[in-house]
């Protein structure tokens, strides 16, 4: 059963067990969240070949488009994973075991602390971008050009009325 069926098949249920409701955001919301699943699990494939998790590939990637020397603060670096620090911290430990990255402390603040791309990590990333992106084109290839230019603006304002809220 492909997804449109799927969902569809969902309000029908909705429909015949609570006639009362009405079902149809489902088409819209149910087959965005199936879609977006889908994309992870498309997306997902490409950081494995790279040994990354999702949130690792995120790391680096938020590192590499800093510009060099590759580096952000540690609290800069969780804002713009959306993480917490604690989180952050096992994420860059995991990264600097495999050489990926490496921390320093921030010279006249000993308060502040730096996580940096190491050559290897910079290699990585530069690679694993390459394919993270072509990945991408692939998959909205599969769309079409003139859905994925509509869909575009279309998903832009509803993120931000969803993050306004």
């Amino acid at each position: 059963m492909d997804a449109e069926d799927h969902v569809a098949a969902i309000q029908a249920d909705w429909r015949r067990e609570r006639p009362d409701l009405d079902p149809s955001p489902q088409g819209v919301i149910g087959r965005l969240h199936r879609v977006a699943l889908a994309l992870t699990d498309r997306l997902i494939e490409v950081y494995a070949r790279f040994d990354l998790t999702e949130p690792e590939f995120d790391l680096l990637a938020t590192l590499r488009r800093a510009g060099a020397p590759y580096e952000r603060p540690a609290g800069e670096l969780a804002a713009h994973t959306m993480v917490t620090t604690g989180g952050l911290t096992k994420r860059v430990d995991r990264l600097a075991a495999r050489g990926l990255v490496d921390r320093r402390i921030e010279p006249g603040d000993g308060r502040r602390r730096m996580v940096r791309l190491t050559p290897e990590g910079l290699a990585l990333i530069d690679d694993a971008i390459t394919q993270h992106l072509a990945n991408e084109h692939r998959l909205l290839d599969e769309l079409g050009a003139d859905d994925a230019r509509t869909l575009e603006p279309i998903l832009t304002r509803w993120l931000r009325i969803l993050d306004a809220d």
